[in-house]
C-alpha cells in the first residue's frame, strides 16, 4: 500500500474540503496521484449526489456580493438539507465564496458553468456533496446592476439587494435601510403602478370575499366587524373615486353637526383614512407603498425623496425554502 504523507494529505484537504480520513484514502488509491486523488473525490461526490438527488436542500445559507465601486450586486441561497450544516463555519464560507464568483455571470446557468478553482461550479456541488454528505444546490440567484448597489442579508436566511438611479451623498444608508426593507416586508414590485388591472381585479374580490366571511363569524361571536374596503390599490382610486369619497366625507361631517368652517382641519385625515383603507395591497407588495420600517408615519417612496434627486430602480431578494 503506498504510504501517504500527513502534508499531501492537508495539501488535499484544504483543496477539496473533504475530511482527512478521505483525502488519505483517496491519495491511496490514487498511489499518491494528487489530481487522480481529485477525481476519486469527486467520483465519490458524484455517487452521494445520485443516491440524494430525490432530497430537499430547503436549509442553508443566503449571502450576497457587491463589487468594489457599488456598482453591481449578486444575491444567492447555498441549500443543503439540514439546519447543521447551514450554519457551519466551513458551509458558509463555501457559500461566500460561490457569491465571489457568481458576481461575475449574469445568470444561475452561467454561474454553475463557471470556473471555480479548476473545477466549474456544478462539479463543486458534486464535490461538496461528498465531502458534506448532504444533497448540495443553488436555490436562489439574484443579479442587479445600478449606479448605485447595496445590500442588506438577516442571518444568512434572507439576502436582498437594492439599486439606487443615483450614487447621491449617504447613498449607502440609503440603500441598506431600504434593503432592510425588502428582506424584511417581502414587497414583490416597486409600485401600485406595475400591477396588471385583471390581477388588481381578482385580488380585490378575493379579499372582499374573504372579510365578510370573517365578518360572519364576527356577528356570531358579538365581536366588532371588520371594515370591508371598496377597493385595494391607489390603481384604483381615480379622480372621480376620491371625489366621492370627499363628498361622502363632508356629508358625514355634516351630519354630524361639525361647523364647516373646521371641515378643512378634519378632511385631510379622512381621507388620508380612506386611502389607507383602501390600499391594503399596495401596502403589502408594493415596496415604494409600505409603511417604512424604521418611521411608519411616512412610506417608503417618501423616505427615499428625503435623499434628494434619487430614486429605486430596482430590487431583488432571495430566500430559504
Amino acid at each position: 500500500m503506498v504510504k501517504v504523507t500527513a502534508a499531501e494529505v492537508n495539501k488535499l484537504r484544504k483543496a477539496t474540503g473533504a475530511g482527512m480520513m478521505d483525502c488519505k484514502k483517496a491519495l491511496v488509491e490514487a498511489e499518491g496521484d494528487f489530481d487522480k486523488a481529485i477525481d476519486v473525490l469527486r467520483k465519490k461526490g458524484q455517487k452521494v449526489a445520485a443516491k440524494r438527488a430525490d432530497r430537499e436542500s430547503t436549509e442553508g445559507a443566503a449571502v450576497s456580493k457587491i463589487n468594489a465601486d457599488n456598482t453591481a450586486g449578486v444575491a444567492i441561497v447555498l441549500g443543503c438539507e439540514t439546519d447543521f450544516v447551514g450554519k457551519n463555519d466551513s458551509f458558509l464560507a463555501l457559500a461566500n465564496e460561490l457569491a465571489e464568483v457568481a458576481l461575475n455571470c449574469a445568470t444561475k446557468e452561467e454561474f454553475l458553468a463557471a470556473d471555480f478553482n479548476g473545477m466549474s461550479v456544478a462539479e463543486k456541488l458534486v464535490e461538496q456533496t461528498g465531502v458534506i454528505g448532504e444533497k448540495l444546490d443553488i436555490n436562489g440567484f439574484e443579479k442587479l446592476e445600478a449606479p448605485f448597489v447595496s445590500t442588506y442579508v438577516h442571518i444568512n436566511k434572507i439576502a436582498a439587494l437594492v439599486g439606487l438611479s443615483a450614487n447621491v451623498d449617504k447613498a449607502d444608508v440609503l440603500s441598506k435601510d431600504v434593503a432592510m426593507q425588502v428582506a424584511s416586508m417581502g414587497a414583490t414590485t416597486l409600485s401600485y403602478k406595475d400591477f396588471d388591472a385583471a390581477y388588481i381585479a381578482s385580488e380585490t374580490e378575493a379579499r372582499i370575499a374573504v372579510i365578510e366571511k370573517e365578518n360572519i363569524e364576527l356577528g356570531r361571536l358579538g365581536k366588532t366587524l371588520k371594515n370591508v374596503p371598496q377597493y385595494i390599490s391607489m390603481a384604483q382610486l381615480t379622480p372621480e373615486v376620491l371625489a366621492k369619497a370627499e363628498d361622502d366625507a363632508k356629508a358625514e361631517l355634516k351630519a354630524e353637526g361639525k361647523p364647516e368652517q373646521i371641515w378643512d382641519r378634519i378632511l385631510p385625515g379622512k381621507m388620508e383614512r380612506f386611502i389607507s383603507d383602501n390600499t391594503t395591497l399596495d401596502q403589502e407588495q408594493c415596496l415604494l407603498d409600505q409603511n417604512f420600517i424604521k418611521d411608519e408615519k411616512i412610506n417608503v417612496a417618501k423616505y427615499v425623496s428625503s435623499y434628494g434627486n434619487v430614486a429605486v430602480s430596482d430590487f431583488k431578494r432571495v430566500t430559504l425554502g
